[in-house]
């Protein structure tokens, strides 16, 4: 098992360090143009002269690092002859590099804040959130799918709204949330946006309180859209499961269906199951950022939406690695579950 799971971390971080890398050359692509550009502009106002122009370009340059080779080795050209020559640390990429394993990921164009510093401001609310939504989502799936195991009435119309459920958007679940549950015009029963009052008079508890209050109608709307998918998957998981000869024979042991079920099936039934975990926990993430957008959260949504519109590069940077990460994790974290669930990979690794 552990040289199984030992094969599978080594394939994970092969695969960061190049996703990492292509976004290494996206920012020297996009985000280094922009800084230019945006120092042409800002200069424009005082209508500097030639040479202070040229000075403000070399120390952007300078400070970016971008007077640095880029890679460890480069292909130089001289009138004769071509060479390849080596840099050592010295060059542009293993700067970023280091900074980025020290969680040095760039400052923002906007505030020029550290973007570490921002992302994690803006996942205090983000995480609560998906991580709520998630464990809802599982359980609820869980029951569901064990119910409509079972043969009995309901189960043919339960599964029709499951499947409806599937083909609607995410926006339109939390738009329409928003406009039954939270408009005076219907039923307020929830705040519309934001996460409370913040008041510095309310408790510990009041502002808990306070904060997942606010967070009923983003995390019903997530678990709403990501619940279809989990209940379809394991169901027919389980279903095939009922019809195999250990079922049977735990049946005419005088098991009930119920104990067939959580006793025998369900374990077997599981293992498809974790494959969706790689996109789960992802498609959350990705889920919040609309749903933060609707609800007015500030969160991880908010945040890039605004990166996205200032063209706050480092800030949009820092997004896909924490996605890119977030992925990973899960892949890894599936691969160990199925470790858990299945003792036959260990003999297999």
């Amino acid at each position: 098992m552990k040289r199984y799971l030992l094969k599978r971390l080594l394939r994970t971080l092969l695969a960061a360090w190049g996703i990492v890398s292509i976004i290494f050359l996206l920012s020297r692509t996009l985000s280094v143009p922009q800084q230019l550009q945006s120092l042409s502009d800002n200069s424009g106002l005082s209508t500097p002269s030639a040479a202070e122009q040229q000075a403000a370009e070399r120390q952007l340059i300078h400070r970016l690092g971008l007077d640095l080779p880029l890679f460890y080795i480069t292909l130089e050209e001289s009138v004769a002859t071509r060479h390849w020559r080596w840099h050592g640390a010295a060059n542009q990429y293993h700067v970023w590099f280091s900074s980025l394993m020290r969680g040095d990921l760039g400052h923002s164009y906007r505030d020029d804040s550290p973007v570490l510093e921002t992302i994690g401001n803006a996942l205090r609310y983000t995480l609560p959130l998906t991580l709520v939504a998630a464990v809802v989502a599982i359980g609820l799936a869980i029951q569901v799918s064990t119910w409509l195991a079972k043969p009995g009435r309901g189960r043919r119309t339960v599964l029709t709204t499951i499947y409806a459920l599937d083909a609607v958007p995410l926006f339109v679940v939390a738009s329409a949330l928003l406009l039954l549950f939270a408009n005076p015009d219907a039923l307020l029963l929830f705040p519309a946006y934001g996460l409370g009052s913040q008041s510095s008079d309310e408790s510990s508890l009041s502002a808990l309180a306070d904060f997942a209050y606010h967070l009923v109608l983003p995390v019903v709307s997530l678990v709403m859209v990501s619940l279809p998918g989990l209940v379809v998957q394991l169901e027919a998981a389980l279903q095939h499961e009922r019809g195999t000869d250990y079922a049977t024979t735990a049946r005419a042991k005088g098991l009930s269906e119920a104990q067939v079920i959580w006793r025998h099936t369900f374990r077997n039934a599981l293992l498809p199951t974790l494959t969706l975990i790689t996109e789960f926990l992802p498609s959350l993430v990705a889920g919040a950022v609309i749903v933060e957008m609707i609800f007015a959260l500030p969160g991880m949504g908010l945040l890039l939406a605004e990166a996205a519109a200032t063209r706050d590069y480092p800030v949009l940077m820092g997004g896909v690695v924490l996605t890119t990460l977030v992925r990973l994790a899960a892949q890894l974290l599936t691969d160990w579950l199925y470790v858990q669930a299945d003792p036959r990979i260990r003999l297999q690794a």
